[in-house]
C-alpha cells in the first residue's frame, strides 16, 4: 500500500466528484438537445394523426379519443425527458460545488 494523506484523499475526492459532475453535466445537455428528435416519437405523432382524421371523416368517436390520449402521453414522454436533463445539470452543477469546496479547504 502507500501512503495517502488526509490532503492527497480529498484532493481524489474532489477529482472524483469533478468527474461525475462533468459525466452527469454531458448526460443531461444530450438529453435536452436530442429530446424531441427521437425518430419514434415523430413516426407515433403521424400515425395518431391520422388516426384522428380517419376518425373524424367516419364518425367514430372513440378511435379519436384514444389517438388524442396518445399524443398527451407523448407530450408527457417528451416533459418527463425535459426534466430529467434539468435534473442532471442541476446534479452536476451541485457536484462541481462540492468540488470546489473540497479543492478549497486543502488551499
Amino acid at each position: 500500500m502507500f501512503a495517502l494523506t488526509a490532503n492527497d484523499f480529498l484532493l481524489t475526492l474532489a477529482g472524483v466528484v469533478l468527474v461525475l459532475g462533468v459525466i452527469a453535466f454531458v448526460i443531461g445537455l444530450f438529453t435536452l438537445a436530442f429530446k424531441i428528435s427521437t425518430s419514434e416519437f415523430a413516426e407515433i405523432s403521424a400515425h395518431s394523426a391520422k388516426l384522428m382524421s380517419k376518425g373524424l371523416t367516419e364518425d367514430v368517436s372513440a378511435l379519436v379519443g384514444n389517438a388524442s390520449s396518445l399524443l398527451a402521453s407523448i407530450t408527457q414522454m417528451t416533459k418527463t425527458k425535459a426534466g430529467v436533463g434539468m435534473f442532471l445539470i442541476i446534479v452536476s452543477f451541485i457536484l462541481f460545488i462540492v468540488s470546489y469546496y473540497l479543492v478549497s479547504r486543502i488551499l
